[in-house]
C-alpha cells in the first residue's frame, strides 16, 4: 500500500577539509521485494564489511520467504491458500506482525486491515484496469473483510473464521524488514546507519563528518517531485521514517479520483483530503503501520488517533492548490527530529 517515497539524499554542506579526515561510509544497494534498497552506515572493523553484504542478501531473502504476498511459495501465502478453518503454522515473525497489526487495526476503529485485498481486487487496483463495483458486490466482498475473522492460535499459528479469508502483510512488512536489517547492523555494533527500502527508513546516529542525517520529503504533486520538507534527525537518537501517500496511485473516472488507499469499514476509497501521512516511530515496524492507518483516516480523525496514542504524526492535506501542514501533539513535542523548509538550504550536495 506503500506509494510514496522520499527523496533520499544527504543535503547539508560537507567542507572538504573535515571529510578528507573521516571515514568513508560503507555502502550496500540493490534490489529486492520489487524494490530498490539502500544502507549507509558506519563501520568500526572494516574487515566485516563482506561478512554484512551477505548478512543483508540472506535476510531479505528469508523475510521474503516469509511474508512476501507476491510468491505462492511463501509462508503466509501458503496459509493463505488455506481454503479451510483450522489452524495452520506460520512462523513467530508472522504472528507478531499480525499481532502489531491487529493493534494499530483496533485503534484506528477498522479503517486499517491486513484482510483488504479481495476490496483492493474488487476496485482493480491489483491489475491497474478501474472497476466501479455495484453496491451488492461490494457488501459481498465486505462479508470476506475483516481481522476479528484472524485468530491467533499461539506463537506461531494463525486460524481462518472465514475459509477463504487472506492476509496481505504488504502494508507492514517492508518497514519490519527495514527494522530487521538495522538490527542487523547493530548486531555487529553498528551506532550509526541509514536503512531504506522503497522509501521507507530508519536512521541512528550521525554521518561521517558528524552532521545529522538529512531526508528530503517528497511534495505530494503526480506530476513532480520536489521538496516539500527535509527532516533532519538531529540528535541521533533511532528514528523511523515510512510515509503513506495517496497521489502514485489511483484512478480517475468521470471527473473523479479514487485513491489506492481503501477504508476497510465502507469498503471504498477514500475521499478526505489528506495525501500524505508521515510516522516518525523509533521502531520502523510501527511506523509503517501507523502510517498507512493514519493516511487512511485522515488528518482530523488521524490527529485525534495519534493523540491518543502519542504518535508523532504530520500530515498534509490538500485544499485546491493548497498544501496544509497539520501535526500531533507528540510531533510538535518530537525533539529528536526537525522539519525544515527546502527554503532553509543553501547548497544541496549529494552523498
Amino acid at each position: 500500500m506503500r506509494s510514496l517515497f522520499p527523496i533520499i539524499s544527504t543535503l547539508s554542506i560537507c567542507l572538504l577539509a573535515a571529510c578528507s579526515k573521516t571515514p568513508d561510509p560503507i555502502k550496500i544497494e540493490g534490489f529486492a521485494q520489487g524494490t530498490t534498497y539502500h544502507l549507509t552506515f558506519l563501520l568500526p572493523n572494516a574487515s566485516k564489511q563482506a561478512a554484512i553484504t551477505q548478512e543483508v542478501t540472506d535476510e531479505l531473502k528469508r523475510i521474503d520467504a516469509s511474508i512476501s504476498n507476491y510468491r505462492k511459495d511463501s509462508t503466509i501465502e501458503l496459509f493463505n491458500a488455506q481454503i479451510d478453518t483450522e489452524p495452520h503454522e506460520v512462523n513467530e515473525e508472522i504472528v507478531k506482525l499480525v499481532e502489531h497489526a491487529r493493534s494499530i487495526s483496533k485503534a484506528s476503529g477498522g479503517c486499517y486491515d491486513l484482510t483488504i485485498k479481495p476490496l483492493f481486487e474488487l476496485w482493480g487496483f491489483k491489475k491497474d484496469v478501474f472497476t466501479l463495483p455495484s453496491d451488492e458486490a461490494l457488501q459481498q466482498t465486505l462479508q470476506l473483510i475483516g481481522m476479528d475473522k484472524l485468530i491467533t492460535v499461539d506463537a506461531t499459528h494463525l486460524q481462518k473464521k472465514l475459509p477463504n479469508l487472506r492476509v496481505d502483510l504488504s502494508s507492514i512488512g517492508q518497514g519490519y524488514s527495514v527494522e530487521r536489517l538495522a538490527n542487523l547492523l547493530e548486531s555487529h555494533q553498528v551506532t550509526s546507519y541509514l536503512v531504506e527500502i522503497g522509501g521507507e527508513l530508519k536512521v541512528r546516529g550521525k554521518r561521517a563528518d558528524g552532521t545529522p542525517w538529512r531526508i528530503a520529503m517528497e511534495k505530494p504533486i503526480s506530476t513532480e517531485r520536489k521538496v516539500a520538507k527535509i527532516a533532519v534527525f538531529e540528535t541521533g537518537d533511532a528514528m523511523s521514517l515510512n510515509p503513506s501517500g495517496t497521489y502514485h496511485h489511483y484512478f480517475d473516472s468521470n471527473g473523479k479520483r479514487y485513491s489506492h488507499i481503501l477504508d476497510a469499514r465502507k469498503g471504498k476509497p477514500i475521499e478526505h483530503n489528506t495525501v500524505v501521512a508521515n510516522a516518525f516511530i523509533a521502531d520502523s515496524t510501527l511506523a509503517d503501520g501507523w502510517s498507512t492507518a493514519l493516511l487512511c483516516l485522515g488528518s482530523e480523525a488521524g490527529i485525534k488517533v495519534a493523540d491518543e496514542h502519542n504518535i508523532a504524526a504530520m500530515f498534509i492535506d490538500q485544499v485546491g492548490d493548497q498544501l496544509i501542514e497539520k501535526k500531533s501533539q507528540a510531533m510538535d513535542k518530537l525533539a529528536s527530529v526537525k522539519l525544515e523548509s527546502p527554503e532553509q538550504e543553501q547548497k544541496p550536495a549529494q552523498e
